[in-house]
C-alpha cells in the first residue's frame, strides 16, 4: 500500500547525502531551499497557523485531496519517485552498499564509470519532461504544457521546485557534461534516434506517463520539454556565475574526494543521491497544504457568526473609482496586509488584478471590499488618516472587517463599519486596524 502525503513529509531525511547536496547548492540560490520536516510542521510554516484544531483540519482535508485520484498529487510523487529510483538503478549496486550512510574518504571513486555524454543527456532531458508533467498535474492542466511550465519557471518557481531545478542543472548538467552542457544536450538530442531513446532504462521507467503514443511522439514531447527550458538553463548559469569547479569546491565541504575528474563525482552522485523524490514530495506538499489551507478557511469562514447588517440601510460604494490600469491596494488575510497591484479588467463588483513585484501567475480576481485607493489626507505617524478604508480585527468574531475611519484621537480611531449602519460606528484601538 503506498504511504499518504503524511507518512511522505514525515519520512524524509533531516540529514543524508541527499540533504548535504543541496544545502551545498544554496550557494547558486541563498535561501531558497528549507528541508521542511513533518508535515504538522510544514503546515505551521507554509500557512502561519498555530490552531491545533484548525492544523489537523488542514491536515485531513490535505490527506483528503492527495487521496483523490481524480487530483495529479499521487502521480506527481510517483513521477519523482520513478525517475529516481531509475537513474539510481543504473548505478554500481556494489557502490551503494559500500558507502551506506557515511561520506567520507573515497578512494575507490577512480573505479566509477561514468555514464557516457548520451545516457546523461538521455537522463537529463527526461528529467525536465517529467518536471514538466508533474508540474501539469499540480497545476490540474490536462495536457502536459512545456510552454506554460517554461513561464511559471521564469516568473515565480520558487523554494524546492526551483532548487530542485537548480540541482538539475548542477548535477545532471555541469558537473559531467561540462559548462557547454547546454550545446551537447542540443547536438546529441537533435541528432538522437527515438528507438535508441525508447531503450534507455530511465525512458522505459517513465514511458507510460509520457505523452504519445509511439516512441517518436514521446521523444518529440521530450525534445519539446527541454527546448522550452535551454533558455531559463542558460540564463540561471550566466546570472549566477555557477561552474563545474564551484560545484566541486562546495561539495568538498562534505566529501572528500581522491580524485577530481567532475564527471566521476557527478556518476557518484547519480548513484547515491534523491534530490528528486526529496524535493519532489516537499513540492507536492507544499502545494496540498496551501489548497487546502484556502479550503479550510473559506468553511471557517462560513460557519463563523457575521455582525447583522441593516439592509434596508446598507449601500455599496461606487466601484466606479477602480478603473483599469489603476493603483490600488489589496487585503491579504493569509498575510493581514495590504498589497499594492494594478487592476488589468473590471467585471461587475470584480477586479481581476496584478500584484507589483510577482508574476502573472499571483494574478487573481478580488472582490470590492478587498481593495482600497490610497489617496487620503494627511496620514498620523501611525500611516492613518480621515477617510481611510481599513481592516478592523473584531475578536468576538475572529475576523476582520472593512471600515472607514471617521475620526482620530491619538492611538484610537473612530470606524464606520461599511455595509452597516452607524449604530455599529466605534473608537478602536491602534492594534486592532490595519
Amino acid at each position: 500500500m503506498d504511504k499518504s502525503i503524511v507518512q511522505l513529509v514525515d519520512g524524509l531525511p533531516s540529514d543524508n547525502i541527499t540533504v548535504k547536496v543541496l544545502k551545498a547548492l544554496d550557494y547558486v540560490a541563498p535561501g531558497e531551499w528549507n528541508n521542511l520536516l513533518g508535515f504538522d510542521q510544514s503546515i505551521r510554516i507554509i500557512t502561519g497557523e498555530t490552531d491545533a484544531k484548525v492544523i489537523q483540519k488542514i491536515s485531513d482535508r490535505a490527506v483528503s485531496l492527495y487521496n483523490d485520484p481524480q487530483n495529479g498529487y499521487q502521480t506527481a510523487i510517483k513521477l519523482y519517485q520513478t525517475i529516481d529510483k531509475a537513474d539510481t538503478a543504473m548505478a554500481t549496486a556494489a557502490l551503494a552498499n559500500k558507502i551506506g550512510e557515511k561520506i567520507g574518504f573515497l578512494s575507490f571513486l577512480s573505479n566509477i564509470t561514468p555514464k557516457a555524454d548520451t545516457t546523461q543527456t538521455i537522463d537529463l532531458v527526461l528529467k525536465i519532461a517529467v518536471e514538466v508533467i508533474a508540474f501539469s498535474k499540480l497545476n490540474g492542466i490536462p495536457s502536459p504544457n512545456p510552454q506554460a511550465f517554461a513561464n511559471t519557471l521564469n516568473e515565480n518557481y520558487q523554494g524546492a521546485s526551483l532548487t530542485r531545478m537548480i540541482a538539475l542543472v548542477c548535477l545532471d548538467g555541469l558537473l559531467p557534461l561540462g559548462p557547454d552542457f547546454l550545446s551537447k544536450i542540443h547536438n546529441i538530442i537533435s541528432g538522437a534516434d527515438a528507438s535508441i531513446v525508447a531503450q534507455n532504462p530511465v525512458f522505459l521507467a517513465v514511458n507510460n506517463f509520457l505523452p504519445g503514443n509511439n516512441p517518436g511522439e514521446k521523444f518529440g514531447f521530450i525534445t519539446q520539454a527541454f527546448n522550452s527550458v535551454q533558455g531559463w538553463m542558460n540564463n540561471l548559469v550566466a546570472k549566477t556565475g555557477v561552474t563545474p569547479q564551484s560545484i566541486f569546491n562546495h561539495l568538498g565541504n562534505f566529501i572528500q574526494m581522491a580524485d577530481d575528474n567532475l564527471d566521476f563525482v557527478a556518476a557518484f552522485l547519480d548513484q547515491t543521491t534523491n534530490y528528486y523524490e526529496h524535493t519532489g514530495i516537499q513540492t507536492v506538499a507544499r502545494a496540498l497544504i496551501l489548497r487546502s489551507h484556502s479550503l479550510v478557511k473559506a468553511e471557517l469562514q462560513q460557519q463563523s457568526p457575521q455582525l447583522p447588517q441593516d439592509t434596508a440601510s446598507a449601500a455599496k460604494s461606487g466601484t466606479s473609482e477602480y478603473a483599469v490600469s489603476k493603483t490600488i491596494e489589496v487585503w491579504d488575510e493569509d498575510e493581514e496586509d495590504w498589497y499594492q497591484a494594478t487592476i488589468e479588467k473590471v467585471e461587475n463588483d470584480q477586479f481581476f488584478v496584478n500584484y507589483l513585484g510577482y508574476g502573472s501567475s499571483y494574478n487573481e480576481w478580488v472582490g470590492e471590499d478587498e481593495i482600497r485607493i490610497r489617496e487620503h489626507g494627511a496620514a498620523d505617524n501611525n500611516g492613518f488618516a480621515i477617510n481611510q478604508k481599513v481592516k478592523v480585527w473584531d475578536e468576538d468574531n475572529d475576523d476582520w472587517y472593512s471600515a472607514k475611519i471617521q475620526k482620530i484621537q491619538g492611538q484610537q480611531y473612530y470606524v464606520h463599519y461599511l455595509d452597516y449602519d452607524s449604530t455599529y460606528d466605534e473608537w478602536v484601538d491602534l492594534e486592532e486596524i490595519r
